[in-house]
């Protein structure tokens, strides 16, 4: 299966912007993060949230060096969430290294086949929590927490884990001793 092609509306920092909020809108479309490529992503329900911001996105920052080094080029982690959360909530988190990308409207992630209600808890329509390995543009590895649906109970995180991911890109990209 091939990553959807959308445009993610991103923020990104600009000396030249006038005013305190030195800001301006960059659009990021699928061939610019994938195509010619490997790219880890993992989705997650929201920022600020429990094991989103203690677990999940922590993990996958403290191992970015391992994966680089297997060959990796670019770990992203997408959130049904809008570009001015995403980037408080990195600099909340003190993320340097992992990309947060925002699916604010959440088009790719229905795209994938992930999105799904969370109403039950208040959040409408967000991300099934999930991790995928994608080399130019096709995803090769997904993994999808079990039990998606919509307003499910809990919040299932085993196989979209940044140790699980990489232990799967160290046997893909084994090098021939």
């Amino acid at each position: 299966m091939r990553v959807p092609s959308v445009t993610f509306k991103t923020r990104v920092r600009d000396e030249s912007v006038e005013g305190p909020n030195k800001f301006r809108w960059q659009d990021r479309t699928s061939d610019e993060i994938f195509k010619g490529r490997k790219v880890i992503v993992f989705g997650l329900p929201g920022a600020f949230t429990p094991t989103c911001s203690s677990t999940h996105l922590p993990r996958f920052e403290e191992l970015h060096d391992l994966f680089i080094e297997q060959g990796v080029d670019e770990i992203v982690c997408l959130s049904v969430n809008d570009a001015f959360v995403m980037f408080q909530w990195g600099r909340h988190q003190g993320i340097e290294k992992v990309t947060l990308l925002p699916d604010g409207s959440g088009e790719f992630t229905s795209k994938i086949g992930m999105l799904v209600k969370k109403d039950n808890l208040g959040f409408g329509y967000r991300s099934w929590r999930y991790s995928m390995l994608v080399e130019d543009g096709e995803i090769v590895e997904l993994f999808e927490e079990p039990g998606k649906g919509d307003d499910v109970e809990g919040d299932p995180f085993e196989i979209s884990s940044a140790d699980h991911m990489i232990d799967v890109v160290r046997k893909r990209y084994a090098k021939a001793a």
